[in-house]
């Protein structure tokens, strides 16, 4: 039995584009502009709480105490007029055989919102995990490790599908297999490189082609 993590944003549902601008416009108003590929080079597959930290120290003194609250309605109203599921996800997922789940780094709320105003939420049932019941979140392994120990499958038996490098190294030190996906509308050829560079076995730009590489990486596993 293999177990396959999905990632979330970027990978399940196309929100990257949509929360980089939210955060864009917020770092505008705090005097700190930057571009949305800055956005998504830095902060791609972190937790809020330890971005808006970093931004903080940059700053050197506290953002505003409502800050992540204004943030967090801008951006659910955007995701229930825009947001929409990666293109191809739902055939993919219908040909691979389970157990699946979900692993993100956004809040529950978030990855709640997310699958439901696509309609992928009754392919994982309650099978979904967030960052924020972890110590660390990506690049560390924790999150990875404690889905996977809910589900009853061992590290070594388990694939990750992520689109940033936070994501990669965190599988990668979990002892688990990876897949990056560049496929999402922020993605381009400077991230295909990145995910490589971070220790993907393997790097799709399309959906289509997910079931077949998972089952080259179980075979390999099986080997192994």
């Amino acid at each position: 039995m293999t177990l396959l993590i999905f990632d979330c944003d970027g990978v399940l549902v196309d929100s990257e584009v949509i929360a980089f601008d939210v955060l864009r416009q917020m770092l505008a108003t705090l005097g700190k502009p930057m571009s949305l590929a800055e956005c998504r080079q830095r902060f791609m597959g972190r937790r809020t709480p330890d971005v808006l930290a970093e931004i903080e120290t940059e700053l050197g003194h506290p953002i505003p105490a409502d800050m992540g609250a204004r943030m967090k309605v801008l951006l659910f109203e955007r995701f229930r007029r825009e947001l929409r599921p990666v293109a191809g996800v739902k055939d993919a997922i219908a040909h691979l055989e389970k157990p699946i789940c979900v692993a993100s780094s956004s809040p529950p709320e978030r990855i709640a919102l997310s699958l439901e105003v696509t309609g992928l939420a009754p392919l994982f049932d309650d099978h979904v995990f967030s960052a924020e019941q972890v110590a660390e979140g990506k690049p560390a392994p924790d999150l990875f490790l404690f889905a996977a120990k809910s589900m009853g499958v061992a590290p070594r038996e388990t694939i990750v599908i992520e689109d940033s490098t936070p994501g990669v190294l965190a599988a990668r030190r979990a002892g688990m297999s990876v897949v990056g996906f560049a496929g999402a509308s922020h993605a381009d050829d400077t991230l295909v490189a990145a995910l490589h560079a971070a220790g993907a076995d393997a790097v799709l730009t399309s959906m289509a082609d997910l079931p077949g590489t998972i089952e080259k990486l179980r075979a390999s596993q099986a080997v192994a």
